[in-house]
């Protein structure tokens, strides 16, 4: 999420490696604890507590005004012609692929201000959750007595490739089944999906991160981490007939506010040793990789204003993604959250072992787990370490690869990623237009393969079969100074080409995509013999537990699908003293000029410019107890009546164990108020018909 939510590739991959399936632990949520699917919402708890009724009207306004940016991220229609708000940093990665080096609108900001001006995303999708239906039976059916954990494991994966490619067939709608408490649940979510999406408004980067790394997962914040995108539908702005009416007031200290948005993993439910893998070898790892590949990256930005330019999203997102985990890690250290978790969990077994009919099917599953966690650490040097994934290049060459191979197979036998329902999205992402950098792609290729040498060995069949004896940097060069797939035209003869085409090829970057699939795709099925299948069975084991022992009184972890919290606009002790609830463009001058205006609390000319047109007392940020992580950022932050109030960008220093537990009494979301967010379009940009759309007028 964040400067702070935005869903990480390398958490995921974290997630991955330890499994990526969760097993139930007994507590159920507390205070204004949650990530609520909707079709199971918290009406209860929100009658209880706030007296606020939840109706399906409500409900299903909400949703589908609600909006997953399906590169990481989150957002909301606000108009009826198909305006989408969300977050500057969730927009980041398409500013950048838009600038050149003439036009850098991460630094300079862009605003729109009539439609031949709107500029559109290379390779942007945004998805609109239309409808769900719970596929649990079918998806269990395909499982027939006597299969090995294997077995089962491909059958289960053919039966859901089977349900969504007959609900895409069916519908048109984009769909995918997602695995709910731990494949307790099975749901087919089915979504309409625009891939026409033009940039309308941005800020300037300096303002939206305000602070930089030091102020990200802070609070007091200052920042305008907003921005506006337009979805089309044949060539014309996207009639959206549910969005979120403007809150001109926003949110009041004490206000009941929900926050509908697309949180990315969480890891509550796992079980003790799969925290306790986290803590003592994948988070470290991740670390040790990300530090060292942020090494990188600013020795490389340090060569110049281009190098910088090209660089600022990659440094953006690692510095962003160290500083969320080092959050997580230490909260793993944490003799108290530890011993919480373990509390739970051992309540939970208590209570499955004291009903024969429980723990003669389920008793096992901790030991299942256990197991398979120990297989899958004797190799996670090689799931880290035997890629060529740091190069866009590369990673698209071994796609294609995978690609042509994949479609000729019966669709349920295929590799995750390549399923017919699938397809449509790959394409898109594969034949994007946005731009490469070839000598920053070298730099990076060449450090991680000297990595995958120090990291594996110059035995290792990986290391042996990319370097051939030659040196990393040598390599790097080679296969990214010869390669031609920087032209989506040669991406695109390949795949349509097919295997012939790509076997004919001499690209180096496809002739070395053909030389390592045999290695990736041997690593992948261990996985899944040895890990993923045991880890499904173990989870699906401890997930009809739960429901035997609890009941569905508990939401499941995050799998960057649509989810509704809630909270209060609250504040919480902080330095010795209290947190205000919401912060104000007279705090934002006070920053600047308390460091002197030195970055990163440098303004941007126009805020200095401009300063006697703002009302200074116009709240600009603000904090709420909602219950969010990584993939809720740019989520809308919604009242009572169902009207847009504000955007959440970022979590408190003291959320970031969140992936783990939650904590009402510390834990707060951050969120840009809809008071600022206008005073800035109005006062500061002279975007004048912008803030009409979004208040309804003419």
């Amino acid at each position: 999420m964040q400067k702070g939510i935005i869903v990480s590739i390398s958490l995921i991959l974290a997630a991955a490696l330890a499994g990526g399936f969760v097993a139930f632990a007994p507590s159920t949520a507390a205070g204004d604890e949650g990530m609520w699917t909707f079709d199971n919402p918290p009406a209860k708890r929100l009658q209880e507590k706030y007296g606020f009724t939840i109706t399906a009207e409500w409900l299903e306004h909400v949703r589908l005004s609600s909006v997953r940016f399906n590169d990481g991220g989150s957002g909301s229609f606000v108009s009826p012609n198909g305006l989408v708000l969300t977050n500057h940093h969730v927009a980041l990665g398409q500013l950048q692929k838009v600038s050149t080096p003439e036009k850098n609108y991460v630094n300079t900001g862009f605003y729109a201000r009539n439609s031949g001006e709107e500029m559109k995303c290379p390779d942007l999708e945004l998805n609109i959750l239309v409808s769900m239906e719970e596929v649990t039976r079918k998806v269990e059916s395909s499982i027939r007595k006597g299969l090995s954990d294997s077995e089962a494991l491909k059958a289960r994966k053919a039966e859901i490739a089977k349900i969504e490619k007959e609900s895409l067939d069916a519908t048109g709608l984009r769909s995918d089944v997602v695995s709910l408490y731990a494949g307790g649940e099975y749901w087919l979510h089915r979504y309409k999906k625009y891939t026409d999406v033009r940039l309308v408004f941005a800020p300037e980067q300096q303002i939206a991160f305000f602070g930089g790394d030091p102020d990200n997962f802070a609070y007091p914040r200052y920042d305008l981490d907003m921005a506006l995108f337009r979805a089309y539908e044949n060539d014309k702005p996207a009639q959206s007939r549910q969005f979120l009416k403007w809150s001109a007031k926003g949110a009041d200290a004490g206000d009941l506010v929900f926050v509908s948005g697309n949180p990315g993993s969480t890891e509550r439910l796992r079980t003790m040793v799969e925290l306790e893998a986290q803590r003592d070898h994948l988070l470290p790892t991740v670390l040790r990789l990300l530090k060292r590949r942020l090494g990188v990256l600013r020795k490389y930005s340090d060569l110049g204003q281009e190098q910088a330019r090209q660089a600022a999203a990659q440094i953006f997102g690692i510095e962003n993604s160290l500083k969320a985990i080092t959050g997580e890690y230490n909260g793993l250290l944490d003799k108290g959250l530890v011993a919480k978790k373990q509390k739970e969990e051992s309540e939970f077994r208590r209570l499955v072992a004291e009903k024969p009919e429980l723990m003669k099917p389920y008793g096992d599953a901790w030991q299942e787990i256990a197991q398979a966690e120990k297989q899958q650490l004797e190799r996670v040097n090689e799931i880290y370490f035997r890629s060529l994934r740091v190069s866009r290049l590369n990673s698209l060459a071994l796609t294609i690869v995978q690609y042509v191979a994949e479609v000729r197979k019966p669709d349920g036998e295929r590799l995750d990623g390549f399923h017919d329902a699938e397809l449509e999205s790959l394409r898109f992402r594969l034949f994007s237009p946005a731009p490469f950098y070839p000598a920053m792609e070298t730099a990076l290729l060449a450090d991680s393969l000297q990595q995958s040498v120090e990291e594996l060995g110059p035995g290792d069949a990986f290391v042996k079969a990319v370097l051939g004896g030659h040196a990393p940097g040598d390599v790097a060069k080679q296969l990214i100074s010869g390669t031609k797939l920087a032209d989506p035209a040669v991406r695109r003869a390949l795949v349509e080409g097919g295997e012939a085409a790509v076997a004919a090829s001499n690209d180096p970057a496809i002739v070395m995509a053909r030389k390592i699939d045999p290695l990736a795709r041997e690593t992948r099925k261990w996985i899944e013999d040895n890990v993923e299948s045991v880890l499904t069975k173990a989870g699906e084991k401890l997930g009809k537990a739960r429901f035997a022992v609890y009941g569905k009184t508990a939401y499941p972890d995050a799998t960057f699908t649509l989810r509704l919290a809630y909270g209060t606009v609250k504040t919480y002790p902080m330095n010795g003293t209290q947190a205000p609830p919401h912060t104000t463009f007279y705090g934002l001058y006070d920053r600047a000029h308390g460091f002197n205006m030195k970055p990163p609390y440098q303004l941007p000319a126009r805020y200095l410019e401009r300063k006697d047109k703002i009302d200074l007392a116009t709240p600009l940020d603000f904090i709420s107890s909602c219950d969010i992580i990584g993939g809720n950022s740019g989520s809308p932050v919604i009242n009572r009546k169902g009207e847009f109030s504000g955007v959440l960008f970022d979590g408190n220093i003291q959320s970031l164990p969140a992936r783990f537990v939650y904590s009402d009494e510390q834990n707060r979301s951050v969120m840009v108020h809809s008071q600022g967010i206008l005073e800035a379009l109005t006062k500061i940009y002279n975007a004048q018909p912008l803030v009409n759309e979004l208040l309804g007028k003419k």
